[in-house]
Parts: C-alpha cells; sequence; structure tokens
C-alpha cells in the first residue's frame, strides 16, 4: 500500500504530467507567495513556483503597482525553464497582453475608447492606453486645423496634453508594439455622448466656460464640452456690435451664462454680456445732466440718431435737436446729456457743437462720399 505522503507526491506528479505545456507568452493566473530581494514567487498550481525578477518589480513601483502576499495576479510566460530550472513570468506583460487583447476588441466593436492625453510629440499626441503608449498621429486630431503652419503646430499640440478626449482604436500591431488611435473619427459619436450628458446636467442660469468654435453674423458657437452653444450677436456685448468678430475669435475661451435650453431640439442659448456690469445699473453714476459728452453716431432712423456715449450706453439725439445738421453713421458729436430714465434704458441728448467748417467750401465733397456733415453753424 502507498502511504499518504506518497499518493499525494503521485497525484502532484501525475497533475504535473497532465498539465498543457508552458509556452512563452501564455497567460496563468496565480497566488503571490513570497516577496523578497530577490523578486515575487508566484504559485501557478504547478509543480514549480513562478518567479518575477526584481528589476520589474522595482520598475513597476516607479509607476505606483505595489503587490502583496496572497494576492491574486495575472501573470505572463517569460521562460519555461530557466538554466536554475526556474519558471519565469512576468506581471508587466500580461498587464499589456490584456490591454493589446482590449485593443484589437475596441478596433473590432468600433467603439469608442475615453483616455487622456499625456505628452506629445512632433508627429502627434500621445495616450496611455492602461500599460501602452498608445500614438494620435496629427491627422487624426479633429481639434488640430488641416493647413496648419509647422511652427505654429507644437504648441497647439502642447495645449491638447492632459485633456480627456474619446478616441478610436485604428491600428493594433502586438510584434510592432504599435497602437495607433483617431479623435477624428471618434469625434462625431463622442460628442453625441457628451452632448446628452451634458444636456442632462445644464440649467438656465448656470455659468459654465466654453471655447469659441465659429463666428456667424448672427452670433457666435461655443463649445462647452461636447455640445455647441450660440451667442446671439445681441448678448455679445453691452455695446452694439456689428460682427461678432469685433469682440471674439475662433479658440478664445470665455465665460458665458446660460439663458435658455431646448433639450429636444439640442440648443442653447448663451449670453456674454450678462457676465459683464449692465452699465444702465450704474448709468446715473456715470452720466449727468447737463454734461457735455463726445460720442459716436450708431445709427440714424427717420425720428434721430442714436450716439454711443461710451460705457455700452447710446443715448438718442432727436431730429428736432439737429437743426439744419446732417448726421450720418459713425459722425463724431458733441452732444449734451437731457434725460436720463435708468428704468426704461434712455438716455435723451441735445446736439451741443456743430462740426468745424472745411477750409475750402468752394471745393466741397457731396456729403455721400466724404461723410462730412453741413460745416454751417446753427443757431
Amino acid at each position: 500500500m502507498t502511504t499518504d505522503a506518497g499518493a499525494d507526491f503521485k497525484s502532484l506528479l501525475d497533475s504535473e504530467e497532465s498539465a498543457p505545456p508552458l509556452e512563452r507568452g501564455t497567460i496563468l493566473s496565480g497566488r503571490v507567495v513570497a516577496l523578497d530581494t530577490q523578486g515575487m514567487m508566484v504559485d501557478l498550481g504547478l509543480k514549480r513556483d513562478a518567479i518575477v525578477p526584481r528589476a520589474e518589480l522595482d520598475k513597476l513601483a516607479q509607476r505606483g503597482v505595489e503587490f502583496q502576499k496572497d494576492q491574486e495576479v495575472w501573470v505572463s510566460i517569460v521562460n519555461p525553464e530557466d538554466r536554475d530550472g526556474n519558471v519565469l513570468v512576468s506581471v508587466d506583460h500580461s498587464r499589456q497582453q490584456q490591454d493589446w487583447i482590449n485593443a484589437e476588441k475596441l478596433m473590432a466593436s468600433g467603439e469608442v475608447w475615453e483616455g487622456k492625453v499625456t505628452s506629445y510629440n512632433r508627429g502627434g499626441l500621445l495616450v496611455q492606453f492602461g500599460e501602452i503608449q498608445a500614438f494620435v498621429p496629427a491627422s487624426q486630431l479633429f481639434d488640430l486645423p488641416h493647413g496648419l503652419p509647422e511652427a505654429e503646430r507644437p504648441q497647439r499640440l502642447a495645449a491638447l496634453v492632459g485633456q480627456q478626449m474619446g478616441f478610436k482604436v485604428i491600428e493594433v500591431d502586438r510584434r510592432r508594439k504599435r497602437l495607433v488611435l483617431s479623435q477624428r473619427k471618434a469625434q462625431r459619436e463622442y460628442r453625441k455622448k457628451q452632448q446628452t450628458s451634458l444636456l442632462t446636467e445644464l440649467a438656465e442660469g448656470q455659468v459654465r466656460r466654453g471655447v469659441v468654435t465659429a463666428l456667424r453674423e448672427f452670433g457666435a458657437f461655443v463649445d462647452l464640452g461636447g455640445v455647441d452653444g450660440l451667442v446671439h450677436i445681441s448678448e455679445l456685448s453691452w455695446e452694439r456690435v456689428k460682427h461678432p468678430s469685433e469682440v471674439l475669435k475662433v479658440g478664445q475661451e470665455v465665460e458665458v451664462e446660460v439663458l435658455k435650453i431646448d433639450r429636444e431640439a439640442k440648443r442653447i442659448a448663451l449670453s456674454l454680456k450678462r457676465r459683464q456690469v449692465d452699465p444702465w445699473s450704474r448709468v446715473t453714476e456715470l452720466f449727468a445732466v447737463g454734461q457735455v459728452l463726445e460720442g459716436r453716431v450708431t445709427r440714424v432712423v427717420n425720428f434721430g440718431a442714436f450716439v454711443n456715449v461710451g460705457y455700452g450706453i447710446e443715448g438718442l439725439l432727436h431730429t428736432s435737436r439737429w437743426g439744419r445738421q446732417t448726421l450720418a453713421e459713425g459722425d463724431q458729436v458733441k452732444v449734451k446729456v437731457l434725460r436720463i430714465e435708468p428704468e426704461r434704458q434712455r438716455v435723451s441728448l441735445g446736439l451741443e457743437a456743430k462740426e468745424a467748417a472745411r477750409p475750402d467750401e468752394s471745393q466741397e465733397a457731396p456729403a455721400a462720399e466724404t461723410g462730412d456733415t453741413d460745416s454751417k453753424d446753427e443757431a
């Protein structure tokens, strides 16, 4: 009869012989049984414990990865049997192998993956994909305009470091250790996902930071982080604005207030001027009745002319106070403050002085061509 010890030994031999042969690159699960200056011993359920070299553990520790006794770990076979008969394994390789598998799955499914930009080089951005450093070519960046001067590229790439973005995996090559991502291909789906999330979070009256993405005659579009809102031209400034380019430029970061949200139509109305002090709230501090000011004619209508007297305030110069003088948009005039009505947001003005006479009245050009007003001194 066999003893209990002999039975255990025979059982161990049988399990070893029945186990599939170890091959380089095979990933197995095990339990940490010891940690010392030589490395880490891992029980894989085999006759021999596997060893992770100390050099690899030190390198992982620099990245904040630590291990404890009895911890379950995944390892990759590096050498089924070294000169001393040990099974050499790698925790780092197994982590990378799992990341390669995940990358292949993402490429096959076309799913968008979110990651943070860690660095950049001349060709594009670097993104940490688990234990793998992935590359995003400049041509695959949605936020990098085509035809950008070479001298400006490093600055634009550097500005993207630290940002969280959506990517699609477009190339996986384990042999060459090459993982390539595309932000451009992911942008539409990523923005749709971000849009749904942002529309849920947004509320009227909130203050948000965003980046100007486009300027149109009617206003400016601002990206709030996945969805664009519109700042209508009337909400750009307390002063009259003819075109948004007078106030903003594409790529500029701004602080805006949410005015209105149409979640069904996915439209967001924003205001830039609401983040500024309303000049009408302190108009009586800025101006006084009887004060003489210099201003610029901004609009001429059938009942008078609107004059910008500063601080975003436009006063009305009624036609009855023009006398025989002709005014045109853009004219500089001297006016006197006649009445201030803060509650109605109105300032009434009177013409204080006439334009100076031209040097040679006989050579006077038509007012329509020169933009000059009547130079005669009116009573």
